[in-house]
């Protein structure tokens, strides 16, 4: 009997530490999960464009839009954005310089109408941060944008693993 005992303590003690909170730095001030570092290595450049592409093709087709094509310019002009919103330390649509979505495109060479700009300043993934843009109206309208047949898409990301993502729409 003692050893039956002995067995349903050990059994509580196992079952109660499974709710102590991780001592392992897991686990914010606030009791909620701290957020886990996506880190984008060299070698997943293409693999996180494409599928970006993706998602938002199949975005726009279950809208009726038709598909767009990633774009050496836009994705150059939304590179230097995010690099230069790092150096800024803010999300915002305005370079340095004071340049706008549209003149950073002209200076990429981009042929076309720039038809709309996304940012974000964030730890999450590009497909979090693709499902974040698509839950508010402004952003949502820019991945929609009927007039859209090429897109660029690029980030910067810090050391400390935020991400400054941008997306671009052009005509």
């Amino acid at each position: 009997m003692l050893r039956v005992v002995f067995f349903l303590l050990a059994g509580l003690l196992v079952l109660s530490a499974c709710g102590v909170p991780n001592s392992s730095g897991t686990i914010g001030s606030d009791g909620r999960p701290l957020p886990t570092v996506y880190k984008i290595r060299n070698s997943d450049v293409s693999k996180i464009q494409y599928r970006i592409l993706d998602s938002v093709n199949a975005l726009r087709s279950a809208s009726g839009a038709g598909q767009v094509q990633l774009n050496a310019q836009l994705n150059a002009a939304a590179e230097t954005h995010s690099r230069d919103m790092s150096k800024q330390n803010r999300p915002w649509h305005f370079g340095s310089d004071g340049s706008s979505p549209i003149d950073r495109v002209a200076r990429a060479g981009y042929p076309g109408p720039m038809l709309g700009e996304n940012i974000s300043e964030t730890f999450e993934n590009e497909l979090e941060t693709l499902g974040a843009w698509m839950d508010q109206p402004g952003t949502r309208q820019v991945i929609l944008e009927p007039n859209a047949i090429n897109m660029g898409f690029a980030w910067h990301q810090e050391s400390s693993g935020k991400i400054w993502w941008t997306l671009l729409m052009g005509g």
